[in-house]
């Protein structure tokens, strides 16, 4: 099965949740009317778009049927689906997403809470990149749990990358700064920085990931160069609100959505993308080594609104 496949089967409860209710409620009407869509927009945050990006696409629509774009309930899909794939697109966005920057080593700094995926995410990221034929390193700075350090050497030996540790409770700034500067006088293509993910500590953790971009930058000029959010998709709108946080205490370059394809909530996407106006820039559709790739927005509203 190929990626495009896996990811319109990933959504296959978000499509129940949003496209086919849209069709239902094509089907109920012969012309479209306020009713209409009243019901439309309520579809849409019941999808977990949510409000504000509701609000964004039905004023859309509305332009549509006065260009006389939309005539019919049934421009409505087509309609939507070319209006969200716009919505996603990253303005000046002329690299693809994981591309390797002419400078070696390139590092990406992975940040979310505890239980998001975040250390799975690591080693299936870590995997794309060697499948690449590109040399890979992982650094151990989640030092808050043992067993995150434990998790992250077992994905090292998995996909071949070497882990860069220290012990339990350690100076994560420390880690990320010895990693950073092994990975530079090896030469590694990339380098994949684990951190915590404890939000009971907001301050602690926000002071600890400034400290990291420091040392890292001071090792490797003009490092990190991704800050990756790692989202789960099944959260909804709460992800919105732990990025919102997490983009106070780091500059985020894009997010990481795992496990989109356990959700109704894939509408999600579309939320972080417009509200905070940060790019999802990889998706996480299976348990699979090679389930997590780059997110291309066409495909991503190809798949949403597809036939069964």
């Amino acid at each position: 099965m190929g990626f495009f496949d896996k990811l319109k089967k990933g959504l296959q409860k978000t499509r129940e949740n949003l496209t086919n209710k849209i069709e239902k409620l094509i089907i109920g009407y012969a012309d479209i009317d306020d009713n209409l869509l009243d019901e439309l927009e309520e579809t849409l945050i019941m999808a977990d778009v949510g409000v504000k990006t509701a609000d964004t696409l039905m004023q859309a629509v509305r332009q549509g049927i006065k260009k006389k774009e939309i005539n019919s309930p049934e421009d409505l899909k087509p309609f939507l689906a070319k209006e969200i794939a716009g919505l996603l697109e990253v303005d000046g966005a002329d690299e693809p997403t994981g591309k390797i920057a002419a400078t070696k080593p390139l590092v990406i700094l992975m940040i979310g809470v505890n239980g998001a995926g975040k250390t799975t995410t690591i080693g299936k990221l870590g995997n794309y990149y060697r499948l690449q034929g590109k040399t890979v390193m992982l650094a151990a700075a989640d030092t808050f749990r043992a067993a995150a350090i434990e998790q992250l050497e077992e994905w090292g030996k998995r996909i071949g990358a070497t882990v860069i540790k220290h012990g339990e409770g350690s100076d994560p700034a420390a880690v990320a700064y010895d990693a950073a500067a092994a990975a530079k006088a090896r030469k590694a293509d990339v380098l994949i920085v684990d951190t915590a993910g404890r939000l009971q500590t907001k301050s602690n953790l926000m002071e600890e990931l400034k400290k990291i971009n420091r040392v890292v930058g001071r090792a490797i000029p003009g490092a990190p160069h991704e800050t990756l959010l790692v989202l789960d998709a099944v959260t909804g709108q709460n992800a919105v609100s732990q990025a919102e946080l997490f983009t106070k205490a780091a500059p985020v370059t894009g997010v990481v959505l795992t496990k989109l394809d356990g959700t109704a909530k894939g509408g999600i996407v579309i939320s972080i993308k417009k509200e905070l106006n940060i790019p999802v820039k990889w998706v996480g559709v299976g348990e699979g080594l090679d389930d997590l790739r780059p997110f291309i927005p066409a495909d991503f509203a190809k798949a949403l609104f597809a036939a069964e």
